[in-house]
This record gives structure tokens, sequence and C-alpha cells, in this order.
């Protein structure tokens, strides 16, 4: 018994080779690194970007969406009409979705019209004041912002906000 399983050894040394390298073949394949928003992150981003709009003088909601659309965190000023907490969440939401600050979204579709039906995609809103938020070259999340006094200034207060809470890295 031992003499014939040295004798299919000896046949085949390439299946004998390829055996040992498995191991290794198998431990050079590692899952990739994902960041994700955790509720410290979003909680920071959101009371950031509220100041950010009081040195504005501007109230209004921001909404905290991680990598998935789902709500982290909401944070709604005082006096805040109710419809400005929906769209916040939308805002951020489209962000996230399309990878596109919204103010942008908005702007190109309506210059080109193959994209104006992007209105009839349920909780898609085409409005500015949603910003994606990356770390590390990954989408990780998104800010939506609402009631500042305009999409221009919904979106300067997130995109203020993101530099101040995570700095270019």
């Amino acid at each position: 018994m031992a003499r014939s399983l040295m004798e299919n050894t000896m046949k085949y040394p390439l299946s004998l080779l390829f055996l040992c390298l498995l191991p290794g073949i198998a431990t050079a394949v590692t899952p990739s690194t994902t960041h994700d928003m955790n509720i410290e992150l979003a909680t920071s981003l959101a009371k950031e970007t509220l100041e950010q709009c009081r040195k504005l003088g501007k109230n209004g909601v921001v909404a905290v969406v991680d990598r998935g659309g789902n709500p982290v965190v909401i944070l709604r000023g005082d006096n805040v009409g109710p419809h400005n907490t929906q769209a916040a969440q939308r805002k951020a939401y489209t962000a996230l979705s399309t990878k596109t600050a919204t103010l942008q979204l908005a702007k190109n579709a309506r210059a080109t019209p193959d994209t104006t039906n992007l209105n009839t995609v349920g909780d898609l809103l085409l409005l500015g004041g949603g910003v994606p938020v990356s770390y590390q070259q990954q989408v990780i999340g998104a800010l939506g912002v609402a009631g500042m006094g305009g999409p221009e200034f919904d979106e300067k207060c997130a995109l203020q906000a993101i530099a101040t809470v995570l700095p270019a890295r």
C-alpha cells in the first residue's frame, strides 16, 4: 500500500505541486475594506451642518443616510416646516443613489432632455441640498439639507460641514 502511494505521487508531480500551492492561492484573496457611516460620524456631520447654516442666519433640517440609503440621523432646527424633513431625507437619498450633488443633478436634468424623467423616479428629489459623503474614495453616505433658504444655501451648509468634519484625506 505504501509503495503504490509513493508510485502515484511520483507519477503526478504537477498535481502534488498544485496541492502544495493551494493554500498560498487561497490566502492571496482578501475581502475589500469598506468604510461606513456610523452614528458618531453622522451626528457630527448633522450638528456641524446646522451650525454652518446658523452662521448664515439660516435654520432647517439635515438628514444623514448610510451607504444603503437608510436614515442614520435627522436633526431639525426650531420652527422649520414639516415638509422639510421629508425633503432632506429624499435629497440625501438622491445624492447617495446617484453619487452626485443634487444641485448639479438638477442642473444636468434640466439641460439634457434624456434625463428630465429622473424626477419621476420614486424617492429621488432633483433639488439642491443633497451631497454625497466620501471617505478614502468611497461614498459612505450622504447629507440632505432643506429649509435653509434655497438649494444653494442648503448645499453650501452641507459642503462646509463635510469639509470641517472630514477634511480631505
